[in-house]
């Protein structure tokens, strides 16, 4: 993840932590703790990048308030290295990453007179929009948001979900079984799945992308007429996978964070 782009999100996060979920934080010192993942499939995914830093210091009212954080970014292991040997790709579309934000001090009774909705209001666009350079980062393009809803966290709390749609764009150079090579081009259809909830201390931010075809499709979609198809000329389980694995994955990697 982007330093621009974890701070355009977080600070839209701390924003619901601020005001509309004021009474809940603050009280505890030092570093701020890394969002855990506890579902046993994140053995499959390879840590690319762990942050901390302070993302918002404001005053609001008389207090001055400090919203620090802590990310964790991962790509799917077995598709990043998939994706290295068949596609001119630098990294791994499938990615996921969890973010705790915790603000200091506890800022029970700040007079400042808005309420939960519009403060989630805010967040939403914050994350939206920064979600959207992390879909773009990761190689995704045309993302837009196609849905949102809600989504049951493991540990008994309920996240607001949005989802996203988008293509990966793939070029590969593969013999094609007539004594020769060439080089194609396709696309490969993707989603993304964004969470943003409280658990009663700390705002908690986790999403990732997916693909819902197989990825060789981008392979079959660029072959010569009379070629053999993709799952043929490519020795990958990663990239012929069924694609409802990893959305399987990614959902289950979301609501195992606390």
């Amino acid at each position: 993840m982007s330093e621009s782009t974890r701070r355009e999100l977080l600070a839209g996060a701390a924003a619901v932590g601020t005001v509309g979920l004021a009474g809940c934080l603050g009280g505890r010192d030092g570093e701020v703790p890394p969002p855990e993942v506890t579902d046993d499939r994140i053995e499959d995914w390879e840590l690319v990048d762990e942050s901390s830093s302070t993302i918002l210091e404001e005053e609001v009212g008389p207090v001055t308030v400090t919203a620090l954080e802590h990310t964790r970014a991962y790509e799917h292991r077995g598709v990043a290295e998939a994706a290295a040997e068949t596609f001119d790709s630098d990294g791994s579309p499938v990615v996921f990453f969890a973010t705790r934000v915790d603000l200091r001090p506890a800022i029970d009774q700040l007079p400042l007179g808005v309420g939960r909705d519009r403060v989630m209001s805010q967040v939403v666009t914050a994350a939206d929009q920064a979600f959207r350079s992390q879909l773009s980062s990761a190689g995704l393009e045309d993302v837009e948001r196609t849905n949102e809803g809600t989504m049951d966290i493991a540990t008994g709390h309920e996240a607001t979900a949005y989802t996203y749609r988008g293509s990966f764009a793939a070029t590969s150079t593969i013999d094609t079984g007539f004594g020769g090579t060439e080089e194609i081009s396709g696309t490969i259809q993707m989603e993304g799945r964004l969470a943003v909830w409280h658990d009663g201390t700390d705002v908690l931010i986790a999403g990732g992308a997916y693909p819902v075809e197989r990825m060789t499709a981008a392979i079959d979609e660029g072959l010569p007429e009379g070629a053999p198809d993709a799952e043929e000329l490519v020795d990958s389980e990663a990239l012929s996978a069924d694609p409802a694995t990893y959305e399987e994955d990614v959902e289950a990697l979301i609501v195992s964070v606390e």
